[in-house]
């Protein structure tokens, strides 16, 4: 369900959908959960809100490309954990 949240007038259902399938053509990828229509004298404002992304953390490591360490051994372990970290 796409929550759709118009203020500063009112607008057509068909305009509104035009609106979702707009989004839907510039975001293909991307799930929308809520919509902000704010009606501005002649000008339409659009925010899209979309479904947070699951975000995994990459880390160049003792030169290896890694998301995790929990398949590596005691020896690259202590590698990783006696290295000089620099903020």
């Amino acid at each position: 369900m796409i929550r759709i949240n118009v203020t500063g007038g009112t607008m057509e259902q068909a305009e509104i959908n035009a609106y979702l399938q707009r989004a839907r053509t510039r975001f293909p990828d991307r799930k929308l959960t809520a919509v902000d229509i704010a009606i501005e004298g002649e000008e339409v404002r659009l925010d899209y809100h979309f479904q947070e992304v699951p975000f995994q953390r990459i880390r160049r490591i003792t030169g290896y490309l890694v998301g995790t360490m929990d398949r590596w051994n005691d020896a690259k372990r202590a590698e990783e954990r006696d290295r000089v970290k620099h903020i």
